[in-house]
Order: C-alpha cells, then sequence, then structure tokens
C-alpha cells in the first residue's frame, strides 16, 4: 500500500532535473503540484468554453473560439511549468538572506512569456471586438502588447541594473494599452448598445485592474527577488485564473443576446440565407450572367436595327 501511495507522488522534478543547469531558488513540489492544479482548471475551461460554442450557431462562436484559444495555450504552459521544463537559471541582482530565495541563481520560466505572447492579443482581441473598435486600432494595440510581453522577458533574463530599463519600456506599453480599453474602446462599446457597453465595462475592468498587478508581480518575483518560487506560482496562477477562464466565463455570458452582426461581424455561413452563399450554392450566378448575354445581344440588336431604320 506506501509503495502504491509513493507512486502517485508528483516526481516531475526528480524526472526532469538537469545537473548542468540548476537554480538555487526554484519551484518545490508544492509549486508543481499548484502549477498542475492550475492546469487542470484550464483545460476544463477550453472544454467548457468549446462546448458552449457548440450551442450556438457558427456565425456566432467567434468569442467563443478565441476564449478557448486563451485557456488551450495556458494549459500547455501550465503543463510545462508543472512538469519543471520551460526555464532558465538568472542571476539574482539582490541576494537574500531570507532562506526561500537565498543563493545566485533563479528559476525563470520562459514559457510563461511564451504563454502571454499568444494569450494576451487574443484576450484583447475579445475585448476590442467587443467595442468594434476598428481593426487598425486592434492591431496597433496587438503591437504594443506585444512590446510589453517581449520587454518583461528580457527584463527577467537580465541580471544587471539594466531589467528595470526593460520593465519601463513593458509599464509604458501597458499604461497606453489602459488608456485606450478605459477610454477609447469604452466610449465606443458604450455607443454600440447598452448591453454591449456593459460587457465590455465589466470584462475590460476586471482585465485593467488584473494586468496593473503583474508587474507587481514581475517586481516581487523576476526583478527584486522578493518572494519564493513557489509564492511566485501561486501569484502567477491566481491571477492567470482571473484573468483568464474568470474573465471568459464573464465575457461569454455577456456576449449570450448581443449578435455578432451588430459589432460589424457578419460571417457568412455556406447553409445561410444570404444572398452571397445562397445564390452561389443554387447556381444564380451563373443563371445571372447568362441573362447578361442575352440582354446584351437583345440590346445590341434592337440598337442595331433601330439605327439601321433611323439611318
Amino acid at each position: 500500500m506506501a509503495g502504491f501511495m509513493e507512486k502517485r507522488n508528483n516526481n516531475a522534478l526528480n524526472v526532469n532535473s538537469y545537473p548542468q543547469l540548476e537554480a538555487d531558488i526554484a519551484i518545490t513540489t508544492h509549486g508543481s503540484d499548484w502549477y498542475w492544479a492550475v492546469t487542470a482548471v484550464m483545460t476544463v475551461a477550453t472544454f467548457i468554453f468549446i462546448g458552449l460554442a457548440l450551442t450556438k450557431p457558427r456565425q456566432h462562436r467567434v468569442f467563443h473560439y478565441i476564449t478557448a484559444a486563451i485557456t488551450m495555450v495556458a494549459s500547455i504552459a501550465y503543463f510545462t511549468m508543472g512538469s519543471n521544463l520551460g526555464w532558465t537559471a538568472i542571476n539574482v541582482e539582490f541576494p537574500r538572506n531570507d532562506p526561500v530565495v537565498r543563493g545566485s541563481d533563479r528559476e525563470i520560466f520562459y514559457v510563461r512569456y511564451i504563454d502571454w505572447f499568444i494569450t494576451t492579443p487574443l484576450l484583447l482581441m475579445d475585448l476590442l471586438l467587443t467595442a468594434a473598435m476598428p481593426w487598425p486600432t486592434i492591431l496597433y494595440i496587438i503591437l504594443v502588447d506585444w512590446v510589453m510581453i517581449v520587454t518583461g522577458l528580457v527584463g527577467a533574463l537580465v541580471y544587471t541594473r539594466y531589467k528595470w530599463g526593460y520593465f519601463a519600456f513593458g509599464c509604458a506599453a501597458f499604461f497606453y494599452i489602459a488608456f485606450v480599453l478605459g477610454w477609447e474602446a469604452r466610449k465606443h462599446a458604450n455607443a454600440m448598445g447598452r448591453d454591449i457597453g456593459r460587457t465590455f465595462l465589466y470584462c475590460g475592468s476586471l482585465t485593467t485592474f488584473l494586468w496593473t498587478l503583474y508587474p507587481i508581480a514581475w517586481g516581487l518575483c523576476e526583478g527584486g527577488n522578493v518572494i519564493s518560487a513557489d509564492s511566485e506560482a501561486v501569484f502567477y496562477g491566481v491571477l492567470d485564473l482571473l484573468a483568464k477562464p474568470v474573465f471568459g466565463a464573464l465575457l461569454i455570458w455577456g456576449h449570450r443576446g448581443i449578435d455578432p452582426s451588430r459589432l460589424g461581424l457578419h460571417i457568412h455561413d455556406y447553409d445561410e440565407k444570404d444572398v452571397a452563399i445562397h445564390g452561389e450554392k443554387n447556381g444564380t450566378n451563373g443563371h445571372a450572367n447568362g441573362n447578361g448575354h442575352t440582354n446584351g445581344h437583345t440590346n445590341g440588336h434592337t440598337n442595331g436595327n433601330t439605327n439601321g431604320e433611323t439611318v
């Protein structure tokens, strides 16, 4: 019985250990267990969002698919971190005497930033499409978001005080995103309808508040080496759970009565009663072209006769 229970223990740190790449400040089994728990929540949320999408017409699934993609990518990232993979050891700028952060090297999960590089633009698309923002604005905000994520990653991998320069660039990018969400996009969403404005207000406010806490987490973890790697796992994990599955549930609930066509997202489907699709399906275009040829022939013949009689 004891042997059976031992086999059920989390053995990821032993299986995926690299003597040539060790970090003094790294997650323990408790941190790995927490990452596995977040993986499970992200995975379940993905199936729920996909399941809810199947209850809607295909033209109304865009927000379900985007939201499911967010949690799907996050589940892979958390699976990687729970497996003690996707990290590198970086010298700390601020050595500490506290036993939980004592040492010269800290474990930096670069896979976390790969996750954010993919999921944060999708999350912003959820919000900005809800507000019916113009595509040039959406694309530019995604670029600024990528600047925020990449500078955060580069800063985390730098072990000198220059890391804080990258941190400043990332914060400046975030402040611009927060301005667009809190001012331009909010006004645009309110103009699109009361229900649209309310959905954007709830989801946008949650996102802006949570994203304000990420730089604080960065400063306590990758930047300042203040809290342990296990505490880092909990801090980022709670933020991601609120920013992705909880945000997604709130967004999908808000969109339950909103037709995407009201947001400028009229999506064609092969079985809909739309002229562009239905006409082509029944060969209407070919018939119309035949009529055009007939009309041209008739008009030419008539005009020729008329001209001849006049002369």
